[in-house]
This record gives C-alpha cells, structure tokens and sequence, in this order.
C-alpha cells in the first residue's frame, strides 16, 4: 500500500493515482466523441446532444457536494471506490441498455455521479496522503493534468473501437477500464486519514464558512468560468471538425476527427502541468489573467475558422487546447491554498459544485445556439457557439480580482 510518508512513495502515489484516473475516465467522453453516431442513430437535434453531454456534468454537480464534503468526515479511498464501481456499470449499462435520448440522459447522469465520486475525492485522498506542501502543489498539478490526458485517451479509444467493432464495445470498454482502476486502488493506495475534527453529520454540507472566505470563492467562481468554457470545448470539438472535413478537398488530412481531439486534448497535461509552474514563477494571479483573456479571444475567433485550410483548423486548435487547460492546475492550487484545513472537504465539493454546474450547461447553451443561428452545417452558428465560450471564461479574472484582494501578493499566490 502506498502513501505519501517519502518523496520516493509520493511520486509513486501520485503516479498510481493518475493511471487510475485516466483508467476511470475511458467513458468520461465516449458519447461526445460518437456524437455524429448518435446524431443520425436516434435522430437527435443539437439541443437534445447537448442535454446528453450536460447531463453527465449535471449528474456530477448534483452528487460532488455530498461526496466531497463527506471526505471531511470519512476516509475518501472507501468513497472512492463505490463511485468508482459506478462509473463501470453506468458504461456498461449505456453499452447493452442505450436505445434514445432518455436512456442515454439516465446512464450518462450515473457515469457522472461515478465521476463526482473519484475525481474531486480522489484529489482529496492524494492531497491527505501527500502532506509536505511543495509535493503536494505538484501532486495537484499532475492530478489534475490528467483529466486532460483521460479525455483525450477516452476520445481516441473510443473512436478507435468503434472503427473495429462498434459504438457498444466503446462503452464496455470503458466500462472495463472503470473495473481496472478501482483494482488498482484497492490494492495500491492506503486507507485515506480520516478526520480527527468530527463535523456533525447535519453541517456537512454547509458552505456558508467557504462562501465567507473570499479569496478561495474568487478561485472558485473563476473555476467555474474555466470548466465553462472548457466542457463545451469538450463536448463540441469532435462535431466541428466533422463539418470542417466536409468543406475541404477529399482526402485533405490522414487524421480522423476522433484522432485529431485526441492530440487537442491530450495536450492538457503539459499545458496544465506548464501553466502551474509559471504561476509560481510570476504569479498566480497574472498568469490567471494572460491565460484567459486569451483563450477568450481564441474562442471569438475560432467558430469562423471551418473553411480554412485543415492544416491551419488544426493549429489553432492545437493553441485554443493549450489556452483552455492552462489555467487549470493553478486555479485548483490557488482554492486549496487558500481554503480553510478544517474545511478543504467542503471547499472543494462547492468547487466542483460551481465548476460542473457551469460545466453541465455549457454544452446545452452551445447547441442551443448551433440550432438558433442556423444549425451545425453554417459558420455563423459555429462563432456564434464559440462566443458564449468566450463569454463565460472572460469573466474569470473578474472573480479573482475582484473578490481575491485579501490574498497575499507573493510568488505563486498572486
């Protein structure tokens, strides 16, 4: 069993943790990554895709209050694990049970309770296992670097498996890389420490003492503008690059669209990994504000970019990528170094509570908008989805400015 008692097992848990991510999150964008599939398969408007997509982030705002904020009360690895198991029926049942749009709304709503239950928890058993506070700034950049890796891999292996043997071994595979990680946890990762400080069962969930502390509430506002953003991106990029294939020459690029946001998204880890590392150089405030008004002008301009030259769409989106997770570690760093110790359970769970709600209508307003403005075959719809990307993440450093004031000026905090 490991924990973070050494740098040498430190390194090893995180390392342990990462892969049981990426392992868990085979389903994380499986649908978003079929969606053409789905689109003609069930005969789905672009608001009912993105319903779909939002549901699975809705179903992990819905449960990350509670499970996150039990991890101040129980040990996070037991809750780690239940949610974990979850996620693998949840991928297994969509594989075998999915027939339309309301069955497929019921077991992405579960995949996403599963993911409430081990990404946030899991970051809480690694930052308790991982006491020493320069380790642990890492442990939180490299965790949660990988929920870009995990959406990319779900991206490519999905897409791969179904070219070989259809949409349903997609998802039980997925369904059987959720099985693999909580194996690997069972048997790899020590018990998390439960609380010595009993916070009474009916106080659990009481944000009001998060929601007084005014720098980590600008954090988390601006998390939420982040994931925004981001989970749009997400769900969205595979769709766009199908409409930008059709208005190129035949044959003009080897890469299928499910390969192509595979490379966009696994460009996560170095960005956020990156990201964080120059927030501790110049500021985390200053790289904060670069990082998203940037990525803000990107998203402005992108949805006019269909009928370039492929080779020019897939450069910039290779940037808007980078721009869209290089904040990522460093806003998560900058709540957990500003949240209370006796609450950082609860700090987090109304993080994730924020974000993912942001995150879970994100995808339902883009297509709202695709089918207002004329539908995904016309460029202005495109920028015009894009926009309300833009929109959201611009009001990031809004939030951190304005409400994070009392935060100590320093290197790596401002």
């Amino acid at each position: 069993m490991l924990d973070g008692s050494t740098t040498k097992k430190a390194t090893s848990l995180i390392a342990v943790m990462c892969l049981s991510q990426v392992l868990g999150m085979l389903d994380n964008a499986t649908f978003s990554a079929l969606i053409i599939l789905f689109q003609e398969k069930w005969l789905l408007s672009n608001t009912e895709i993105g319903w779909i997509s939002g549901i699975y982030y809705g179903g992990y705002a819905a449960a990350v209050p509670l499970l996150v904020a039990l991890t101040d009360r129980e040990d996070a690895r037991r809750i780690y694990l239940y949610s974990m198991a979850l996620g693998g029926f949840a991928a297994l049942g969509f594989a075998l049970l999915a027939e339309g749009f309301w069955t497929a709304m019921v077991f992405r709503l579960f995949a996403g309770v599963s993911l409430a239950g081990t990404y946030m928890v899991g970051l809480k058993l690694l930052t308790d296992l991982v006491s020493e506070k320069k380790q642990q700034s890492r442990a939180v950049a490299y965790y949660t670097a990988h929920f870009a890796i995990g959406t990319g891999v779900s991206v490519f292996v999905a897409g791969e498996v179904w070219s070989i043997w259809g949409w349903q071994w997609s998802f039980l595979v997925a369904g059987i890389g959720s099985f693999f990680a909580w194996g690997v946890v069972l048997l790899f990762v020590s018990k998390g420490h439960k609380p010595e400080h009993h916070i009474p069962l009916n106080e659990l969930i009481d944000f009001r003492p998060v929601i007084a502390n005014r720098p980590a509430l600008g954090y988390i506002f601006a998390y939420a503008a982040h994931l925004w953003e981001l989970f749009a991106f997400r769900a969205w990029l595979v769709v766009f690059l199908v409409f930008s294939l059709s208005l190129q020459p035949v044959d003009s690029f080897g890469w299928s669209p499910t390969q192509i946001a595979s490379w966009v998204f696994l460009l996560g880890l170095p960005a956020s990994v990156i990201g964080n590392e120059f927030s501790v150089r110049f500021g985390r405030r200053k790289l904060l504000t670069f990082v998203m008004v940037l990525s803000a002008v990107l998203s402005f301009a992108i949805g006019f970019s269909a009928s370039l030259p492929f080779v020019v769409v897939i450069a910039g989106f290779t940037l808007y990528g980078i721009t869209t997770t290089a904040d990522s570690s460093s806003l998560t760093s900058g709540i957990v170094a500003n949240s209370d110790p006796k609450r950082k359970g609860a700090t987090m769970a109304l993080q994730s509570l924020a974000g993912f709600a942001a995150g879970s209508l994100s995808p339902i307003v883009f297509g709202a908008v695709l089918d207002l403005f004329g539908g995904s075959e016309n460029t202005l719809a495109w920028a015009a989805a894009f926009s309300t990307m833009g929109i959201g993440v611009l009001l990031g450093p809004m939030f951190i400015h304005k409400l994070g004031q009392s935060e100590p000026l320093s290197k790596g905090t401002d």
